[in-house]
């Protein structure tokens, strides 16, 4: 993750995961000093300070987004706009690529699920 890149705020510990907002990158990774603190749980005995094994960024809230994007409504597009989604592939990984093609898709759902194929919508 660079200084500016964009990301999506993904909810994934709860009840309903999903997508509910943007991110900016306003500093790049570096260690995470809680690895090192032996009384932190995220204490890491084989982290040390010359080969750290966990890095973090600092974020910063762009916006939220009109409505949760769900997991759910993202998988049943599988088959069409996402379907090379590293999400479906290694849902474990706490940062993954998203392509150009995907964050326009992505966005584009925001709008509601009609939107995104292409349909009209009443208002």
């Amino acid at each position: 993750m660079r200084l500016g890149d964009q990301c999506f705020l993904y909810h994934s510990s709860c009840k309903v995961p999903g997508i509910v907002g943007l991110l900016k990158v306003v500093k790049e990774a570096y260690p995470d000093h809680t690895q090192f603190d032996s009384s932190s749980q995220y204490h890491d005995p084989k982290a040390t300070q010359d080969k750290p094994k966990w890095f973090m960024v600092d974020v910063q809230l762009e916006r939220r987004l009109g409505r949760q994007i769900t997991l759910e409504e993202l998988k049943s597009h599988k088959e069409g706009g996402l379907s090379g989604m590293a999400l479906f592939r290694q849902s474990r990984l706490s940062v993954q690529p998203v392509s150009a093609p995907e964050w326009d898709f992505i966005l584009s759902l925001e709008a509601g699920p009609a939107a995104a194929k292409g349909e009209a919508r009443r208002c």
